[in-house]
């Protein structure tokens, strides 16, 4: 836990060094499990966190962070009912949008999600998204969040919003 505090304290610090230069976006999703992980979760929220840098009038890049939360249900397993536990990552990522057209952007946010629950190791992280701008400082974003673990994927469609800051 204490490697977790100390990467994000580092990764913060870096981010608030570079202000001058970029932008801040912070964002707030819900979501719906897919796939294997909506055999023991309900629902699944998600604070993103990003730092970009314009490298082009059309791409910026930076680096992503976030906390993402999966809330376990029960399941039953040939008649026996267990509470499935809680699922939760913080993503370190890199992170690229392309503006494909006007007000609507493309990107993806790739790297490693710490899992923080006891028996989540963590694992790939990936996150494809597109984005339609409401106005300068405001998108709705929806993504596909995906982590690969062991023995299978955590996989979760997310819809939000997401908040520039300069």
């Amino acid at each position: 836990m204490k490697k977790v505090f100390l990467i994000a304290a580092f990764l913060f610090a870096g981010i608030g060094v570079m202000q001058a230069q970029g932008e801040f976006r912070a964002g707030l999703s819900g979501g719906i499990p897919i796939g294997d992980t909506a055999d023991f979760a309900t629902f699944a929220i998600a604070v993103d966190l990003g730092y970009l840098f314009e490298i082009s009038d059309e791409f910026d890049a930076g680096v992503a962070t976030g906390y993402s939360h999966s809330f376990g249900e029960e399941v039953t397993i040939l008649g026996v009912t267990i509470e499935a536990e809680d699922d939760i990552f913080i993503p370190i990522a890199a992170s690229g949008r392309f503006e494909v057209a006007p007000n609507f952007t493309l990107g993806a946010d790739v790297g490693y999600a710490i899992g923080i629950n006891d028996g989540n190791d963590g694992g790939f992280y990936y996150s494809p998204r597109a984005q339609y701008s409401v106005s300068e400082a405001i998108d709705i974003v929806a993504a596909y969040r995906g982590v690969s673990v062991d023995g299978g994927s955590w996989d979760v469609i997310s819809a939000g919003v997401e908040f520039g800051i300069d």
